[in-house]
Protein backbone atom coordinates (compact mmCIF):
# COMPACT_ATOMS: atom_id res chain seq x y z
CA UNK A 1 0.00 0.00 0.00
CA UNK A 2 1.73 3.20 -1.16
CA UNK A 3 2.25 6.01 1.30
CA UNK A 4 1.15 9.31 -0.23
CA UNK A 5 1.78 11.72 2.65
CA UNK A 6 3.10 11.94 6.22
CA UNK A 7 2.69 14.76 8.74
CA UNK A 8 2.63 15.16 12.53
CA UNK A 9 2.87 11.39 13.01
CA UNK A 10 -0.04 10.70 10.63
CA UNK A 11 0.57 8.42 7.64
CA UNK A 12 -1.76 8.60 4.63
CA UNK A 13 -1.93 5.57 2.29
CA UNK A 14 -3.97 4.16 -0.59
CA UNK A 15 -4.35 0.53 -1.65
CA UNK A 16 -4.11 -0.54 -5.27
CA UNK A 17 -7.48 -1.64 -6.69
CA UNK A 18 -9.23 -0.88 -3.37
CA UNK A 19 -12.99 -1.16 -2.88
CA UNK A 20 -15.53 1.64 -3.31
CA UNK A 21 -16.26 4.31 -2.15
CA UNK A 22 -13.13 6.29 -3.08
CA UNK A 23 -11.18 6.65 0.16
CA UNK A 24 -7.77 6.80 1.79
CA UNK A 25 -6.31 5.22 4.90
CA UNK A 26 -5.04 7.44 7.72
CA UNK A 27 -2.89 5.85 10.45
CA UNK A 28 -1.81 7.42 13.71
CA UNK A 29 -0.35 5.83 16.86
CA UNK A 30 -1.74 2.38 16.15
CA UNK A 31 -5.18 3.63 15.10
CA UNK A 32 -6.52 3.62 11.54
CA UNK A 33 -9.47 5.27 9.81
CA UNK A 34 -10.73 5.04 6.24
CA UNK A 35 -11.86 8.48 5.04
CA UNK A 36 -14.22 8.95 2.08
CA UNK A 37 -12.66 11.47 -0.33
CA UNK A 38 -15.86 13.16 -1.53
CA UNK A 39 -17.50 13.68 1.88
CA UNK A 40 -14.51 13.49 4.25
CA UNK A 41 -16.50 11.24 6.55
CA UNK A 42 -14.98 8.34 8.44
CA UNK A 43 -16.00 5.21 6.55
CA UNK A 44 -14.46 2.73 8.98
CA UNK A 45 -12.19 2.81 12.03
CA UNK A 46 -11.24 5.75 14.18
CA UNK A 47 -8.47 8.16 15.04
CA UNK A 48 -7.89 10.31 18.11
CA UNK A 49 -9.84 13.57 17.81
CA UNK A 50 -6.81 15.83 17.23
CA UNK A 51 -5.29 13.50 14.62
CA UNK A 52 -8.63 13.25 12.80
CA UNK A 53 -8.92 17.05 12.73
CA UNK A 54 -5.47 17.30 11.12
CA UNK A 55 -6.33 14.61 8.56
CA UNK A 56 -9.59 16.31 7.61
CA UNK A 57 -7.88 19.70 7.28
CA UNK A 58 -5.21 18.16 5.03
CA UNK A 59 -7.76 16.25 2.94
CA UNK A 60 -9.90 19.35 2.39
CA UNK A 61 -6.84 21.14 0.99
CA UNK A 62 -5.90 18.24 -1.30
CA UNK A 63 -9.21 16.71 -2.37
CA UNK A 64 -8.49 17.01 -6.11
CA UNK A 65 -5.08 15.36 -5.71
CA UNK A 66 -6.69 12.59 -3.63
CA UNK A 67 -9.24 11.97 -6.37
CA UNK A 68 -6.44 11.72 -8.94
CA UNK A 69 -4.44 9.36 -6.71
CA UNK A 70 -7.55 7.20 -6.28
CA UNK A 71 -7.91 7.00 -10.06
CA UNK A 72 -4.26 6.03 -10.44
CA UNK A 73 -4.34 3.42 -7.66
CA UNK A 74 -7.56 1.87 -8.97
CA UNK A 75 -5.82 1.47 -12.30
CA UNK A 76 -2.84 -0.25 -10.67
CA UNK A 77 -0.58 2.77 -11.05
CA UNK A 78 1.53 4.34 -8.32
CA UNK A 79 -0.30 7.28 -6.70
CA UNK A 80 1.62 10.53 -6.53
CA UNK A 81 2.91 11.96 -3.24
CA UNK A 82 0.83 14.80 -1.79
CA UNK A 83 2.35 17.64 0.23
CA UNK A 84 2.04 17.24 4.00
CA UNK A 85 0.14 19.56 6.27
CA UNK A 86 2.46 22.25 7.59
Amino acid sequence: MPEISRFFGVVIKMFYNDHQPPHFHAEYAGSEALIVIDTLEVYRGELPRRALALVLEWAALHRDALREDWRLARGGELPRPISPLE
